[in-house]
């Protein structure tokens, strides 16, 4: 009786596991030679490629970063004329060829791909990577002994 009951346990747990699948699955479509999943697509977009027109930029965490301020090119050309690979005078605040190559030479040394681009890892080997608001943390204070009670029997 056991066994039975063990063997229509896991059957019905084999069919809530397909069901269970099969409805999270996106649904295929199967032409000739490959299978493709279909996929739901956006109004914007799918309007503007049947219309032929390009579809609007998606806003993403890529290009919704801006431009470094003037003050953080010269923070950033500070930084590589304090290593070497720039001179002083040329930190402007102006990101022109000098600092382009500047940086090159910099990435090539600390092993980045020498792109001449301002990136993550460029800023954090100049010592310039994100700027945290810092403020003079206190150190915890230490717990205090009890005063001894002037009532007690010692």
């Amino acid at each position: 009786m056991r066994h039975i009951l063990a063997c229509a346990a896991l059957a019905a747990f084999l069919c809530l596991t397909w069901n269970a699948h099969s409805a999270t699955a996106p649904a295929q479509k199967t032409t000739g030679k490959k299978s493709t999943v279909a996929r739901k697509s956006t109004g914007s977009a799918t309007a503007a490629r049947q219309s032929g027109k390009k579809a609007p930029p998606r806003t993403t965490w890529r290009n919704r970063q801006m431009a470094p301020t003037a003050d953080r090119y010269r923070e950033i050309q500070q930084a590589l004329a304090a290593k070497g690979y720039l001179r002083a005078e040329d930190a402007t605040g102006v990101w022109n060829q000098t600092s382009v190559d500047a940086l090159k030479q910099f990435q090539a040394e600390q092993k980045i791909e020498s792109t001449g681009k301002i990136n993550s890892l460029s800023l954090i080997a100049l010592g310039l990577g994100p700027k945290h608001e810092t403020t003079a943390a206190k150190p915890p204070a230490l717990p205090q002994p009890p005063a001894p009670d002037p009532g007690a029997i010692r």
